[in-house]
């Protein structure tokens, strides 16, 4: 972590290695409320409250959720309402999150044992044709 408290739209991009393109994205979706700097206020300046709001944006979006949901979680952690209330959100997201995960592991289990009663099956006819065209002696 950077020692000073302030970062450019720079030094976030480089630290996570994205683009300042998805951090403006991530900022026009919320997640971020940089201060505006300079002539026009063209310069973004954002806090370290922002930094971590975007390090909990990727992991919530390494986990699968969607941005809204990224949203939710992060904002009721600003507010100074208990905590309970907020886990309990946070775990009921992650429920609902982790049980589409288990139906779309179920969905490829049984597609890849598809493929593979497919593949034994091309693999018994190429063995029949090639026998079939195979010289015969």
């Amino acid at each position: 972590m950077a020692t000073h408290t302030t970062f450019t739209i720079g030094d976030l991009a480089r630290e996570f290695d994205l683009t300042t393109r998805a951090i403006r994205f991530y900022e026009d979706m919320g997640l971020l409320q940089p201060q505006r700097e300079g002539p026009g206020g063209r310069n973004r300046v954002y806090s370290a409250r922002d930094r971590t709001r975007l390090k909990l944006t990727l992991r919530a979006k390494r986990l699968g959720l969607s941005l809204t949901e990224a949203k939710d979680i992060i904002s009721m952690y600003d507010s100074p309402r208990d905590t309970g209330p907020q886990l309990r959100k946070f775990l009921t997201v992650l429920a609902d999150h982790k049980r589409q995960l288990e139906e779309q592991l179920a969905d490829l289990v049984a597609n890849l044992d598809e493929v593979k009663v497919h593949e034994k099956e091309a693999r018994a006819l190429l063995a029949k044709v090639e026998k079939a065209a195979a010289p015969k002696v």
